[in-house]
This record gives C-alpha cells, structure tokens and sequence, in this order.
C-alpha cells in the first residue's frame, strides 16, 4: 500500500514537527509528505523548523511543501524596499518578530528564497491540497493565488471540488482535524496549544482520509 500523508500548520513548533516526522516513519517504510504551508510565525523556533524542511527526507520517501500565507508574508515583507511591508509582519502581532527573533535578525536569503519558490496546489489522483481552500465557481486551474492562501470557509461548507478531496489548513480550531463532506481541515492550531495533525490517506482509494495522526504541542 502507497500512503500521502498531509501535515497541517506548524508555525514554527519545531519539536512537534520533529514528533510528527517520526511518527509517520513509523508508520510506512515509504511514502508522499505534503506540507500545507505556514512553517514560520507566532511559535518559537520558525527558523529549524525551514532548517528541517529543507534538509528534506530520507529515501524512498517524497516531501511536497507547499507555500501558506505566512510564508508569503515574510517574503514580501523582506521584498518591499519601503519597508512598509515589513513593518507590518513585524509589529502587527501576526508573528514576524518572533520568526525574525529565531534567526537572531533577519532572515536567511536562502530561506526566503525557498519560501518564495513553494507551490500553491498539489493535485494527485484522487486529491486536492492546498493551504487555504478553492472557489469551486471556478475552474482548478483559475484559482486565485489570493483565495489558495487566504479563503476560509463557512462551517459546515463542502462542494464536489472536480471529483477530489480537498485537503487544507489555514484556519485553526481544536477540534481539528475535521472532514466536512469532500474536504479535510488538518490546522489544529498546534501554535495556539493545540496539536499537530496528519491526514493520512491510501493513494488506491478515492475520498476522505483513513486515518489521522496527532502530536501534543
């Protein structure tokens, strides 16, 4: 059996990743990792937890990362030659300091330029994943960039999504993760004490997850 695992929000919580990592090696001896984005911001240690992502995984297995609004946030923020957008990352308590505090200043070029290279969507067979969520009144591949890093969706709200699951984070509660219908939250707010959540899915079989795997902030 072939298994995609989707791992939801981490801002930063470097130890909780860590966890997470070894738990889903432990689970299948191979297998895709897809991050939903938001790596930096709020938690304490935003710059191992890019230090861990991009050092990447061991063979057999396959790393997706995708880019969260968080992540392009602190690229526009490092790209505004005003500085105006920087200033609002840093002071407007949405977690710049904290990511800037984690490398001892600013941050590394060669992170900021991972951030920026991210994809926003990853589609398989019988999936969709994304950091935010999708506009099902328009066609997958007109989604807006806005919408892949910023839409949130009503309680209770599901669509048929082009046939596949949709997969997202971005808007947290401790009661995730939840499946609604076709759609999957996995941000389980691990930054705001919650925990770190894993969808695990079997890549033969369309729909919802199988299973999840949780780790305690």
């Amino acid at each position: 059996m072939c298994y995609t695992f989707a791992i939801g929000d981490i801002h930063g919580c470097i130890d909780p990743l860590n966890r997470m990592i070894d738990r889903i090696a432990a689970y299948a001896p191979r297998g895709t990792v897809v991050f939903v984005g938001d790596y930096v911001d709020r938690g304490p240690d935003s710059k191992s937890v890019l230090d861990r992502i991009i050092a990447g995984p061991s063979d057999p297995w396959r790393w997706i990362c995708l880019k969260g609004n968080h992540e392009d946030l602190m690229v526009a923020a490092y790209a505004d030659s005003d500085s105006d957008s920087r200033d609002v990352w840093i002071g407007s308590g949405i977690g710049g300091l904290e990511t800037e505090m984690s490398y001892g200043g600013r941050v590394l070029p060669q992170h900021l330029q991972w951030a920026a290279d991210r994809p926003l969507m990853h589609v398989d067979r019988y999936r969709i994943f994304v950091h935010a969520g999708v506009d099902p009144a328009f066609p997958l591949e007109q989604q807006s960039e806005h919408d892949l890093l910023w839409l949130r969706f009503p309680p209770g709200e599901s669509s048929d999504y082009w046939g596949k699951h949709l997969v997202h984070g971005h808007t947290p509660s401790l009661s995730n993760p939840v499946t609604t219908g076709n759609r999957t939250n996995i941000d389980s707010g691990c930054v705001f004490g919650g925990k770190l959540s894993c969808a695990v899915f079997d890549d033969e079989i369309a729909g919802g997850p199988i299973d999840f795997i949780e780790v305690r902030a």
